[in-house]
């Protein structure tokens, strides 16, 4: 059907919800808008989907939710019916309609016979990663659009080692979403019923105490927090998110005693009033913790993302003012000091292992070097990492010690199988701990390791292309890069590139090798003086985004040449 056709359908669905009917009535005449909410279905992916809420098939609401959780049981019932006994775990973060969402997806798979584990309210994403585990359900969804501005809800699908749906399975569920193209004819069941013939059970603190008991195996010297948890002064920020219960618990439970929750964001709520976006990447999300953290002469400040799985931190300089760190800085500080500590204790294994995405900074991976750990690279995906983790308890071969992607998710124990901002918390107050004992804060613990490892500069460019246009756009950028290959970046000569959709790495001499790894939409430039370029589309969102990794002898030099490469990339997609 043409979207005027699909359009009209549910314009004259009479059993439409009442919201979504209203807003029909007030778009009626804007064609444009119409048609962008009516031109495709919302793209379901590896990482589930993400978009505007809203009537349509390209928007969030109550019939796209439906859809998706129809796919995903559908796929489950060519499976072992001891699957639809195991059941799935459902978790929501403080978006609009979150909860309705999670209770829509219990009575479509209700509908089928499949039992489901609701939370009684909001929880984070990483809980339930823990919770499919912890439970040993199929199958997992979490409701939430992680860092995204409050118009935007997600659906995502986690597989039964806790980590995002593979691929193979992601694209089954795929296959069966678009199958059920009729909306409106999706079956659910009535939730009470559910509830009274147990196939939908009400979950809640008995799986945070098992959670939280886990997280308190995250502190690794418990005499230093006790030492200096006493009176370090931390503020913590949940941005109006799902962090604020859990990360409140687990900083207690490890033992700090002096932190500050910033009292207008650990308030849940959908709006997100105090902050343009909910991103701890965005350092504007933290003018109430700055604020705060001046006031009480705190020498850290950490926000997380509204579903918990990414954590941002602000540390204070010499003049008192903060300075936000990035991903890449933070990951650093945190696998350093991890291995620092099990070595000083003696517990750091002969194969330890860290993982980092091929977009991550390579400042991790000297560390890692130092201290004998092997570093290995994987996709940008969680589910990468969760990947090799699976791999190394599989083999035997490596012990995984921590996992990160620049984007500012880090994963220190693998009880959870995504990023885990609570987790990350915990173990970040750790290292400033450890650095407070020798009269530092993290700032000075990061000077000291870019004194040792050299100054590495790193930027994430992201470019959005929103609406019907915006992926034919992103797909001329990729071939422009990929087809017309630059050879120098701001005057370096690129000694390689990596295709990894046709797993190749092409020499500038003409010599080929094969990447080792899934194929996938990126590219990645090597440069000359060990600077390094990727470009992707997002996955989750209308995107295109450039890396830059690059080094130099001083903090300046270093940050001048991240400049004159974003110039560069600039120049070139102008041409």
């Amino acid at each position: 059907m043409s979207w005027e056709d699909t359009y009209t359908v549910w314009k004259n669905n009479n059993d439409l919800e009442s919201s979504l009917k209203q807003e029909l009535e007030d778009l009626a005449g804007d064609q444009e808008a119409l048609e962008d909410a009516f031109y495709a279905p919302l793209e379901f992916g590896t990482a589930g989907m993400r978009g505007v809420l809203g009537a349509g098939i390209n928007r969030m609401n109550i019939y796209t939710v439906r859809q998706a959780t129809e796919g995903l049981a559908s796929f489950m019932e060519t499976l072992d019916d001891e699957v639809k006994q195991r059941g799935v775990a459902i978790s929501y973060d403080s978006r609009h309609h979150s909860q309705e969402f999670a209770y829509e997806s219990a009575r479509v798979l209700g509908a089928h016979g499949i039992k489901s584990f609701v939370f009684e309210s909001l929880r984070p994403t990483p809980e339930l990663s823990f919770t499919v585990r912890h439970l040993h359900t199929y199958a997992g969804i979490m409701i939430t659009a992680s860092h995204n501005p409050k118009e935007y809800n997600g659906y995502k699908i986690y597989g039964e080692d806790g980590a995002q749906m593979p691929p193979k399975e992601s694209d089954l569920i795929t296959k069966y979403i678009r199958q059920a193209d009729d909306l409106f004819a999706i079956k659910v069941a009535d939730k009470e019923q559910l509830i009274a013939d147990q196939m939908l059970t009400v979950i809640g603190d008995e799986v945070d105490q098992a959670y939280l008991a886990e997280v308190n195996n995250v502190t690794i010297d418990h005499d230093l927090v006790e030492k200096e948890g006493q009176t370090m002064k931390l503020i913590f920020s949940p941005l109006h998110g799902t962090g604020a219960m859990l990360g409140e618990k687990a900083l207690k439970q490890a033992g700090f005693k002096n932190f500050t929750m910033v009292p207008e964001q650990a308030v849940t709520d959908g709006d997100f009033p105090t902050v343009k976006k909910p991103n701890p990447e965005d350092e504007a999300a933290f003018d109430l913790s700055i604020k705060l953290g001046k006031k009480q002469n705190a020498d850290l400040l950490i926000a997380v993302d509204p579903d918990a799985d990414r954590l941002g931190a602000a540390v204070r300089q010499p003049d008192g003012q903060y300075q936000l760190l990035t991903g890449n800085q933070i990951a650093a500080l945190m696998l350093n000091y991890i291995l620092v500590a099990r070595e000083n204790a003696g517990t750091l294994p002969e194969n330890a292992a860290a993982v980092k995405s091929i977009v991550s900074s390579e400042f991790a991976t000297k560390i890692a070097e130092k201290h004998h750990t092997k570093m290995v690279n994987v996709l940008t995906g969680f589910k990468f990492i969760a990947e090799k983790i699976k791999e190394f308890q599989a083999t035997d071969s490596q012990t995984f010690m921590f996992g990160f992607e620049e984007s500012y998710g880090y994963l220190t124990k693998p009880f959870v199988r995504d990023k885990d901002a609570i987790q990350s918390l915990v173990m970040l107050a750790e290292v400033a701990a450890f650095y407070r004992e020798q009269g530092k804060n993290l700032y000075d613990g990061l000077q000291d390791l870019f004194k040792e490892y050299g100054y590495f500069a790193e930027k994430t460019i992201s470019q959005t292309f929103d609406g019907i246009k915006g992926a034919s756009q992103i797909d001329s950028l990729m071939a422009k890069f990929r087809n017309e290959a630059p050879t120098k970046f701001a005057g370096y000569t690129v000694t390689a590139m990596e295709d990894f959709e046709k797993s190749a790495k092409t020499f500038v001499d003409g010599t080929i090798e094969t990447i080792d790894l899934p194929q996938a939409n990126v590219l990645k430039y090597l440069l000359e003086d060990g600077t390094w370029i990727a470009i992707r589309p997002s996955g989750t969102e209308p995107k295109i985004k450039f890396y830059i990794g690059t080094q130099a002898d001083t903090y300046e030099k270093a940050q001048q040449k991240r400049a004159d490469f974003e110039s560069a990339i600039n120049q070139f997609i102008n041409e």
